[in-house]
């Protein structure tokens, strides 16, 4: 099912709730950027199917054999560094410039939303491009391909880490509660690429309908979100998003 597809009315409506709304919320996952090129995790060709997050994506591998960890992750700052943003990314873009409230959250660590020009942008799991010192806390964007060496280290002399979220840790509390506050005030929240499966990210569009918005999802699968939501467009990102927002301005 894509736009053309779907009933006119559901399609209208959707169009006709943003061209109205004031205060919207956009939840983004790996989908959007896979279009771009970017590797995703899940799926038949996904990067967990190679490598076990244990041995790669936790404090406690990081601590065990940093260098191994910053090898894969070099890699994948090297396979992303030459992506461009899709159309997904640039209609979104354009489409917080007409908007007084806006947010856009994303589970991506790619940096490519920020490429395309958002700038109310919540990175909900950190961001590839975001070295984290483990002792003293000091985080910078460091964009520089390659890095000087590995693992790279701080002014302080310890060793930096990609500041991203790795399993078995926290979202940042202040992300969350800025994405939580925008959900409670959001009247359309639309849902893209993402599998709404990792929590506490998929609860936002659950939060946003329970206080009254209405909720789109844009997604190649149906998902769990996909029998709540208000209207659920399947397709491509990078072609039912510019098409979606292109009638709603």
């Amino acid at each position: 099912m894509d736009v053309s597809s779907t009933p006119i009315t559901t399609i209208e409506e959707a169009r006709a709730r943003l061209r109205d709304a004031q205060h919207v919320l956009v939840l983004t996952g790996a989908g959007v950027s896979a279009e771009s090129g970017v590797p995703t995790f899940r799926g038949p060709d996904g990067l967990w199917r190679r490598h076990r997050p244990e041995d790669l994506a936790t404090a406690e591998a990081f601590a065990r054999d940093p260098l191994l960890v910053w090898e894969w992750y070099a890699w994948r700052r090297e396979v992303i560094a030459p992506l461009r943003p899709n159309a997904a990314h640039v209609a979104l873009a354009a489409l917080e410039q007409r908007l007084p409230d806006f947010l856009l959250a994303t589970q991506n660590v790619d940096g490519l939303h920020a490429v395309a020009g958002s700038r109310r942008l919540l990175e909900l799991h950190g961001s590839l491009w975001r070295l984290r010192c483990v002792a003293c806390g000091h985080a910078a964007e460091d964009r520089r391909m390659p890095l000087p060496q590995l693992p790279p280290r701080c002014a302080c002399g310890t060793v930096l880490r990609p500041d991203v979220v790795w399993f078995g840790e926290m979202l940042p509390p202040a992300a969350v509660e800025q994405a939580v506050a925008a959900a409670q005030e959001a009247e359309v929240v639309l849902v893209i690429g993402t599998s709404s499966l990792v929590y506490p990210a998929a609860a936002l569009p659950e939060m946003a309908r329970a206080a009254g918005a209405f909720v789109v999802e844009i997604n190649t699968e149906t998902t769990p979100l996909t029998a709540s939501a208000d209207v659920s467009l399947r397709g491509p990102a990078a072609e039912i998003t510019p098409a979606l927002l292109a009638g709603a301005s």
